[in-house]
């Protein structure tokens, strides 16, 4: 009798190990799919779609959810996606906020067999279709990166702990493979993101004058440099029916591609103005109107137009809100230039003024942006105004390009190190006879 029911513990005791072992081996077989199923592909939404098929498949669970997490310096973690399947044609349930702090908090497997009753989430209301769940942490470098969990066991079942340990290690060997996925998507985005924006900079580079006006008596020059790739300052050189040619220089506000699409607007709105012949006043006018109904309340342009006869050797000019720029005479004698007004794109309907000024022999006019006299050195001292003039004085006798050959590089001599902050811009006018 004794006999017997030794073989028959010694049965049961080898029933149970073949019984593990065989679960062993299904669970291997598990971890290898998958790991084969996802080890070769970069794109995050296949390998989460996959990781959540085969842990429903070995949970024999109806429905899963994996949600990628990010923690800012300036917020609490926020859910960056979230992908789930479901087995059946059941609606999706919602992943409850309290599950993700609970594994922050906790980094660990979390088993809830009953989730109306269990006292780690009272006063959580469950969707009524939610009868058991498994969430287990994705952990990368020990920090929570997402979470995958399970929900409802077929037929009712509960879950056991065989099934939370191989779903966490399922979570533990996908994490890195699912993070590595991310961070190469945002790569490629990041190019993409760099080739358009190069692109962008090419089309505005094209934007500006590509050759200057070949004027009998004249010197003509101009030059930006962007601070980023891409700028928000512009200059222009349009020749007129008449013989005569518009100049201007205009500073949108703000860097970068917003600035860049608003300095585009602004040119083309400006040369449809040059295109009518209206005197600066009225163009200006006209293109402060145009502005102000294609741009936000945020934004606007400070800018200079004038318009050059090189036969009568005036220039009629207004100024809206730039920088006033330098008339230094043959004589020495210096004029500023700021009749004009208010900024443009500010109020749809403002009220402007022009001059005309007569230019001599040897008379320098150079207009800038503020990113010259703004230019800061290490010992945060600007460039300024009187930098500026001084230069202008001291190659004024120079060639046009000389000239402003001059001032960028005494701008760039200041700043030193010191990386440009703001788009560089100079046009400058010699008449020469």
């Amino acid at each position: 009798m004794g006999s017997d029911s030794t073989v028959i513990s010694s049965l049961e005791v080898l029933q149970q190990e073949n019984s593990r072992l065989k679960r062993a081996v299904e669970e291997l077989s598990v971890l290898n799919d998958l790991a084969r199923a996802i080890g070769s592909s970069f794109n995050s939404q296949e390998i989460m779609q996959t990781i959540i098929r085969r842990s429903l498949r070995a949970m024999g669970a109806e429905q899963g959810v994996i949600t990628l997490v990010d923690r800012k310096e300036d917020q609490p973690m926020v859910t960056l996606v979230r992908t789930m399947v479901s087995s059946n044609d059941r609606q999706h349930f919602h992943f409850n906020q309290a599950l993700l702090g609970w594994m922050q908090l906790n980094k660990k497997p979390l088993m809830i067999n009953n989730p109306s009753t269990d006292e780690r989430f009272r006063g959580i209301r469950w969707e009524e279709q939610i009868h058991s769940l498994l969430c287990v942490p994705m952990i990368v470098k020990s920090e929570l990166t997402g979470v995958l969990t399970v929900y409802n066991k077929k037929d009712r079942q509960s879950f056991t702990d065989d099934d939370q340990r191989l779903l966490a290690i399922i979570a533990a060997q996908s994490a890195q493979i699912v993070e590595n996925a991310r961070l190469y998507e945002e790569q490629q985005e990041y190019i993409k993101m760099q080739e358009q924006v190069a692109l962008a900079a090419k089309i505005q580079s094209e934007l500006l004058p590509r050759e200057f006006p070949k004027l009998l008596g004249y010197e003509i020059a101009g030059r930006n440099i962007p601070a980023q790739v891409v700028g928000g300052d512009y200059f222009d050189f349009v020749a007129m029916d008449d013989g005569r040619w518009s100049i201007c220089l205009g500073d949108v506000s703000g860097k970068g591609l917003p600035a860049s699409l608003l300095m585009a607007n602004t040119q083309a709105t400006l040369r449809s103005q040059t295109l009518l012949a209206s005197p600066p006043k009225q163009s200006i006018e006209r293109a402060n109107t145009l502005l102000h109904r294609s741009t936000g309340p945020d934004k606007f342009v400070t800018l200079f137009y004038g318009i050059l006869d090189p036969h009568q050797h005036q220039l009629s000019y207004c100024n809206a809100g730039h920088d006033n720029p330098f008339l230094v005479r043959k004589n020495g004698d210096v004029q500023r230039l700021s009749t004009g007004g208010l900024v443009l794109s500010i109020m749809e309907s403002s009220a402007y003024e022009e001059e005309t000024i007569s230019l001599s022999a040897d008379d320098v006019f150079v207009l800038y942006s503020d990113g010259i006299t703004e230019s800061m050195n290490p010992a945060l001292e600007q460039f300024g105004e009187e930098r500026l003039l001084s230069v202008i004085q001291q190659y004024r006798s120079r060639s046009g390009s000389e000239l402003l050959d001059a001032i960028m590089k005494a701008a760039k001599d200041h700043a030193g190190k010191e990386p440009q902050a703001d788009d560089m811009t100079v046009v400058v006018v010699k008449r020469v006879e």
